[in-house]
């Protein structure tokens, strides 16, 4: 844990802070427009963009990324690392992100009304985890191939750290159990309840539907800490991090404003720690642990 600290007070002594801060007012303002005035669902939906969800999201996270890369750039003094290659990967970032989440998988796999809502709950995540793969994996063959496939390469790692952190984040997930936004939403389970009829043994259907959830986190992960830190090291070195994590943030928008905000701080987090270490699996096991504990939280919240 002494590690993460250093790691984090670094950041926090290097970090340009009037930069900082004028992003996090920023990042606040996007959210006080999206939960004030539903930003997302009105751009998303927007009768004027073509395919709207795909515009509409793209809009919002290309904005969440442009405004702290211009003015970590303008701050610079050297940009012989800014070239092609970065540009190419600056824009193609939020186009990944907003096909991934607009991309339709609903498919027919069952006569049963109920059973293929079942089903199309528990394909939604893998098929995205292979999308972005397979879009990253293309720009790393064409742009990042120098580096170790952004944080996957396996490695020594200490773990005790994140579970630590996982520690810390069990009191606040049980505090947010108790309130009415949380529970509107957690757990995800509920999508799938309840099961169709013959779902004999429940608690199959269930885990199964838990680890198609947690495939996300994987999507993530590689995305946000993978590729937005680690593969843009290269080009801006620290100043990756915190464009990430505005970013990061806007991904949170449909999801209860307590967790959209504190995405912002955990983002800047993960983010340091990546960018220190160079691998994504303690950020990746820290961030399932926690998408778990919020469904338990969730489930047991909707039970009084």
């Amino acid at each position: 844990m002494k590690e993460i600290i250093g790691f984090i007070r670094s950041y926090s002594r290097e970090v340009n802070k009037p930069i900082l801060i004028v992003c996090t007012i920023f990042i606040a303002i996007l959210i006080w427009l999206n939960y004030g005035y539903r930003l997302e669902y009105k751009l998303t939906h927007s009768s004027i963009l073509p395919w709207s969800q795909t515009t509409g999201h793209y809009l919002i996270y290309f904005s969440a990324f442009l405004f702290p890369h211009l003015l970590l750039l303008i701050k610079r003094k050297d940009h012989s690392n800014i070239n092609a290659a970065f540009i190419i990967c600056f824009f193609l970032s939020p186009l990944i992100f907003a096909l991934k989440v607009s991309i339709d998988t609903t498919v027919h796999l069952s006569e049963n009304n109920d059973w293929n809502k079942y089903w199309n709950e528990v394909i939604y995540w893998p098929p995205r985890v292979l999308v972005v793969a397979a879009m990253l994996t293309v720009v790393y063959f064409l742009f990042n191939k120098e580096n170790s496939f952004y944080g996957l390469k396996p490695k020594k790692i200490d773990w005790k750290p994140y579970y630590m952190m996982l520690l810390i984040m069990i009191p606040l997930i049980a505090a947010a159990s108790t309130q009415h936004d949380f529970l509107a939403v957690y757990p995800k389970m509920k999508e799938i309840l309840p099961l169709p009829d013959g779902a004999d043994y429940g608690w199959f259907y269930k885990l199964l539907y838990e680890l198609s959830y947690g495939s996300d986190f994987i999507t993530i992960e590689f995305f946000f800490r993978g590729f937005l830190i680690i593969g843009f090291i290269k080009w801006v070195g620290k100043d990756a991090i915190l464009p990430m994590a505005c970013f990061y943030c806007t991904i949170h928008f449909g999801k209860p404003m307590g967790e959209c905000i504190s995405s912002y701080f955990g983002g800047l987090i993960l983010g340091i720690v990546s960018y220190h270490t160079r691998s994504i699996y303690g950020g990746l096991m820290v961030h399932l642990g926690i998408a778990w504990l919020m469904e338990a939280g969730g489930y047991i919240g909707n039970l009084y």
